[in-house]
């Protein structure tokens, strides 16, 4: 069931995505090499509880930080550890708060030091297609023109779409219906209307579509090894069209 949220709960969730962005701006000065995806999470922790927050993955189905760190070929739910980041990685970042019941959730890609050419356009590509899908969430479309425009943007350039994993309502739970795939297949395909709050997230490969479970049964990899980028926006669908709520800058 999509839950509509009154103007009052879109303010809520507005204000949780404030602190969420404010939560990025923090980190953002330690994500170099050297650093430790640990060592960013507790710096996220200790932000977001000292701001009123709590922070929204953790503990949620039993998983254990307040991020999701996942390092190249890593796509989503990595968890954070002691290894230092390195020269040439990508290090996507994942986060959700629950600021009074009012939930955000965003994520982005970032280079750690000089990345290769090819690695510089997945994470352009990644990004422009979450933009290109946002345009989209308009009252009176369907998911499935978000779906179209992120998956034709990438599917062009010959990167690997993520299948099994997708965008969702969120706002007064971390996950709620509907589910917004980044490929256009089978299944729901509910009308946008005023009132949803959405997170849109394109998952993108350099490399083919599929992707595994490591054995920690959380961290999401490609099967092939090759990098994936992964970008993340709550947005709210108003009567004049999308509010993205959250920020990376």
């Amino acid at each position: 069931m999509i839950i509509m949220k009154t103007p009052e709960q879109i303010e809520g969730i507005r204000t949780s995505c404030r602190l969420l962005t404010e939560t990025f701006r923090v980190l953002r000065p330690h994500i170099k090499p050297g650093i430790t995806p640990k060592k960013l999470d507790g710096i996220a922790y200790d932000f977001i509880v000292s701001h009123g927050g709590k922070p929204a993955f953790l503990g949620h189905h039993g998983f254990p930080g307040t991020l999701c760190t996942s390092v190249n070929e890593a796509v989503i739910h990595g968890i954070p550890d002691d290894r230092p980041l390195r020269d040439g990685d990508i290090l996507s970042i994942d986060c959700g708060i629950n600021l009074g019941g009012f939930f955000s959730d965003s994520a982005f890609t970032v280079p750690i030091g000089q990345v290769s050419p090819e690695i510089s356009d997945l994470l352009t590509s990644t990004k422009e297609s979450l933009f290109k899908g946002i345009s989209q969430a308009m009252p009176g479309n369907r998911v499935k023109d978000i779906s179209r425009a992120v998956y034709k943007h990438v599917h062009a350039k010959g990167y690997g779409v993520v299948r099994p994993y997708c965008g969702h309502g969120v706002g007064l739970y971390v996950h709620e219906d509907p589910q917004i795939p980044n490929y256009v297949g089978g299944g729901p395909n509910p009308r946008l209307k005023p009132g949803m709050v959405i997170a849109i997230e394109p998952m993108v490969n350099l490399g083919g579509d599929d992707v595994r479970v490591l054995p920690d049964d959380w961290t999401v990899v490609t099967r092939d090894g090759t990098p994936s980028a992964h970008f993340e926006h709550t947005v709210a669908i108003l009567e004049d069209g999308p509010e993205i709520l959250t920020s990376w800058e």
